[in-house]
């Protein structure tokens, strides 16, 4: 997996990197600061910190 970082996006119009998809955090936990992501048999938890950080746990 390559790893992106911030400054390798236009934020203005977003272009992902090596064709990556781009996914607002905000648009994933429906304005709320949680939100539930599959993968295979497990459930992680993402969630926006008062910070404006994210953490992603298992």
């Amino acid at each position: 997996m390559t790893a992106t970082r911030p400054a390798e996006f236009d934020r203005a119009g977003i272009t992902p990197v090596n064709n990556l998809p781009v996914h607002e955090a905000i648009e994933l936990t429906k304005g709320g600061n949680q939100a539930l992501i599959a993968l295979n048999d497990q459930v992680y938890n993402l969630r926006i910190t008062r910070a404006g950080k994210l953490i992603l746990t298992k």
